[in-house]
């Protein structure tokens, strides 16, 4: 081996060292093997890892060579910054206006909350989970690794905006993603239990747990049996369910309740955020709002509903805006819509007639913290299946009255994760915990930290389309 200068052995340590604690890190040793190649690189270069560069002459590589090796270095960087330090993403849906809107793209930070080992770290660059016009995978399920985030600047507080994997996309039905299957089963399976009603014999006096659980199952069947219409039912590790973006609020440990549309923590009333709004029921003097009129109340178009055939409204409104609405002559009755509890049908998670909660007065739920204890019961098993199950890796069976955890008789349960709850800032248009529970920790991506471009889908290019006082906007949090 010639010489070898005292900086190539600097360099060679640095990243030999940052190689070993990134095995630690990630705890699979098997990749330790990289390490003669890290020092072959940098200092023996025994392999001519750059062969495809070279000319027979000696001469420099064509043009074309040199765009190629710049393209795939531009690629691995990529890689490693969107998996670990930064990532894009963009508002797709309008449940958080007016605190962030349709078209906005923002620079999500993941080193936050710290960044996570990814669970497949075979991937296409940029892509979620599906290559597009291809429809294939975008990634490999193997390798597989277990979850494990390094520490971050913080943890996730209440009034925070949070990126995170969708915790019910880990089923996926190819055609149809909205409702998450679990709701679609469910549906599915009421509409074959109404049709006939023998499907649920011996269910008649059965826990809320079980008769949800024989839905579910009916329903499956239902999906699985029609593939043109549902398409096939794909399975997605946590790091490639779908992105999804919310406000916090609240933590593992709280105990979270809406009464009348307002939020209560543990008791008291919380300052809501600038930008939250509601649906408003509006009736008027049969004067209709036009298009102007809505840019001007900065209502999208997707955001209207018109109701009936007279001059009834539905239109979703900050306070600001709701106050400023009311003082047009035209406006006879105008007042914030509520929907109350409904003990013949369950309107929201955790769908059991044991808890008559509705999206507007929801609660009280605990929220479940690490390392602490539940009492379990048929009653609030429906609260817990999921994180006892699909987050924390547990099986779990009710037998003759009695829960089984593993196999064994379990009489309480301790959360192995912290917990969180996230809505949207439009809580009328905003499908979020209310609709599916629990967000693990281990499902938390990053947090938006500033909106780097904005556009809006209702506008032509030339006549609005680019909300330029949005560029470089930083993303508030509330407390």
């Amino acid at each position: 081996m010639p010489k070898v200068s005292l900086a190539k052995w600097i360099r060679f340590s640095i990243a030999a060292l940052v190689y070993f604690l990134w095995v630690l890190w990630v705890c699979n040793y098997w990749l330790l093997l990289g390490l003669p190649i890290i020092f072959d690189i940098y200092i023996s270069k025994k392999v001519p890892w750059d062969f495809w560069k070279k000319t027979k002459d000696g001469s420099k590589p064509a043009a074309w060579v040199e765009w190629v090796d710049a393209l795939l270095f531009a690629l691995v960087a990529v890689y490693f910054i969107n998996l670990f330090l930064f990532q894009n993403y963009k508002i797709p849906t309008s449940s958080l206006e007016k605190s962030l809107l349709v078209g906005d793209h923002l620079f999500v930070s993941k080193v936050t909350y710290g960044p996570r080992i990814p669970n497949t770290p075979l991937s296409f660059p940029l892509l979620q989970n599906t290559v597009p016009i291809l429809n294939t995978k975008s990634y490999s399920e193997w390798p597989q690794w277990e979850y494990r985030r390094l520490k971050g600047f913080k943890e996730v507080e209440k009034g925070d905006i949070v990126v995170f994997n969708f915790p019910t996309g880990d089923t996926v039905p190819f055609n149809i993603t909205n409702p998450d299957y679990y709701i679609s089963c469910r549906r599915e399976g009421i509409g074959r239990a109404n049709s006939n009603p023998s499907l649920l014999k011996g269910f008649e006096n059965r826990s809320q747990w079980e008769i949800n659980s024989r839905l579910r199952e009916l329903g499956k069947e239902n999906i699985l049996k029609n593939k043109a219409t549902w398409g096939e039912v794909l399975y997605r590790p946590v790091d490639r369910r779908d992105n999804y973006v919310k406000r916090c609020v609240a933590v593992a440990g709280d105990e979270f309740e809406v009464k009348s549309n307002q939020i209560y923590i543990n008791g008291e009333k919380v300052v809501n955020p600038k930008g939250l709004q509601h649906f408003y029921n509006i009736i008027t003097d049969g004067t209709k709002f036009n298009k102007r009129f809505l840019d001007k109340l900065e209502i999208s178009n997707e955001d209207m509903r018109f109701l009936g055939n007279g001059p009834s409204f539905t239109l979703p409104l900050t306070e600001e805006k709701a106050n400023e609405l009311k003082e047009y002559p035209f406006i006879r009755q105008m007042a914030m819509e509520e929907e109350l509890p409904d003990s013949n049908y369950t309107q929201t998670w955790p769908y059991s007639t044991d808890y008559n909660w509705s999206r507007d007065n929801f609660g009280p739920l605990w929220i479940p913290k690490k390392g602490a204890s539940v009492e379990l019961s048929l009653k609030n098993l429906v609260l817990y299946d999921r994180i006892i199950t699909a987050y924390e890796g547990n099986t779990l069976d009710v037998k003759n009255g009695e829960i089984y955890i593993n196999g064994e008789k379990a009489k309480e349960y301790t959360f192995k994760m912290d917990y969180y709850f996230m809505l949207g800032d439009n809580r009328h248009q905003s499908a979020d915990s209310r609709y599916w529970g629990f967000v693990p920790e281990d499902h938390v991506v990053g947090r938006p930290l500033l909106v780097w471009l904005s556009l809006n889908k209702d506008k032509p290019l030339f006549g609005g389309k680019i909300r330029f006082d949005r560029f470089f906007k930083w993303v508030a949090n509330e407390q």
